[in-house]
């Protein structure tokens, strides 16, 4: 009954003082034992124990607080502790953790407390629950959105399947990108032997459609390293700066790694821009980190994120496909189609110069719309008709899309 006393009474106090008089309580309750405290995010300790690297037994003399949510990527209830008390037995030790949890600001505060026969024995359990938590398997994605790290099967099936060779893009755009990485992670000894930390930043830049998302993929999918993915640094439970340092965290535990930042424009704000450059600019703290980010909106970005040397150094433009990249494109999905509804050669080229100012998407869609057109009509002989009067119907949707885009007094809108 002393710990729940013990606990109450510290969630009265103010918040700097509660983790504090936590401690000074156990270390007078427990005189004989061992105790490490701290707030490190990668000390999961219920996950360790879900994988049955060791056990945890709530002690019911307590109230465990333990709080339901549930999990839509895995559709399954998820459990994570409050306040509890458990516990612990792992390589034929007996130990004991209480977790806490309290509102701080923003964001919220999730504190620990380890308690064995020795120091040793609560450093060498800490140590593995953290490393277990950072480790990446092969066919792995760890993906950050809402506050938290996830795995993503759905993502990693679509690396699996994005390769450079059903990707078109222009001139030798494909294989710089691919040289400038692999030789990246290659490079390790030549950094270190000319003092250079070994750390590298690559953006991709362009408008919606135009093969930057696959390009991440099939670059990920050939790397084969370790790969986090950063989809939003927003959350309810944190502010963005705590979620930022988690991130950055992550990544230099994982390193070497890719740490991919999805539409870098919408993750920096005028807000946390400052701690995110900090993080960013880890110097020798990043080492092994390759930063990859994408944006469609450049214009948005601070000159400070978008031209600072040592930050990304490398900026690959995804343009809207010329005709060569066209005729490519259509021509490989023209080989994949059924043969009774495959175009000839002329179509082919008279589709690729219908179609200039179209992105890939738009491309893709082309296919895609007159396919489902032509498998309603089940007639040989229109897929051509289909894609011709497609053509016509996407353009003039891009036309009205773009317009609506336009400012109300802009000239362009009344043209």
């Amino acid at each position: 009954m002393k710990i729940n006393k013990l606990i109450s009474k510290s969630l009265s106090l103010p918040m700097a003082a509660i983790s504090y008089n936590v401690s000074q309580g156990l270390s007078a309750l427990y005189p004989d034992k061992a105790i490490i405290e701290g707030s490190e995010w990668s000390f999961n300790v219920q996950g360790y124990a879900a994988e049955n690297f060791c056990t945890l037994e709530p002690q019911s003399y307590i109230h465990n607080q333990i709080s339901t949510s549930w999990n839509s990527w895995k559709k399954s209830i998820t459990a994570n502790a409050e306040h509890a008390y458990f516990r612990v037995a792992w390589q034929g030790n007996k130990l004991e953790v209480i977790l806490m949890t309290w509102p701080e600001g923003c964001s919220t505060t999730r504190y620990y407390w380890i308690l064995a026969d020795t120091k040793e024995i609560a450093e060498s359990f800490f140590a593995a629950v953290c490393e277990w938590y950072c480790q990446i398997e092969d066919d792995e994605i760890l993906v950050f959105e809402n506050g938290y790290w996830q795995k993503s099967e759905e993502l990693s099936k679509a690396i699996k399947s994005a390769t450079f060779d059903n990707l078109v893009l222009r001139d030798r755009l494909k294989q710089d990108i691919q040289d400038d990485v692999a030789n990246f992670f290659a490079s390790r000894e030549t950094y270190k032997a000319y003092d250079v930390p070994w750390k590298r930043g690559i953006m991709f830049i362009g408008s919606p459609g135009n093969g930057k998302t696959h390009a991440v993929k099939a670059l990920i999918n050939k790397m084969q390293q370790n790969c986090l993915y950063v989809k939003s640094v927003k959350s309810s439970s944190a502010i963005d700066n705590a979620n930022i340092r988690e991130v950055f965290d992550r990544a230099r535990q994982s390193a070497p790694c890719i740490l991919v930042l999805e539409d870098i424009d919408s993750l920096v704000t005028g807000e946390n821009r400052s701690f995110f450059l900090n993080e960013l600019d880890g110097f020798a703290a990043n080492e092994g980190i390759l930063t990859l980010a994408t944006t469609n909106h450049p214009e948005r970005l601070d000159p400070a994120i978008l031209n600072r040397p040592s930050r990304f150094d490398r900026k690959y433009h995804f343009e809207l496909p010329a005709l060569t990249e066209r005729l490519a494109y259509i021509t490989f999905w023209n080989d994949s189609l059924k043969p009774a509804m495959r175009l000839s050669g002329e179509v082919v080229t008279q589709i690729a110069e219908l179609t200039d100012g179209f992105s890939f998407a738009y491309l893709k869609e082309l296919f895609v719309s007159s396919t489902i057109r032509w498998m309603n009509a089940m007639e040989a002989g229109t897929m051509e008709k289909f894609m011709l009067e497609q053509v016509a119907s996407l353009r003039s949707q891009m036309l009205s899309t773009t317009t609506d885009l336009l400012p109300p007094n802009s000239s362009e809108s009344n043209n």
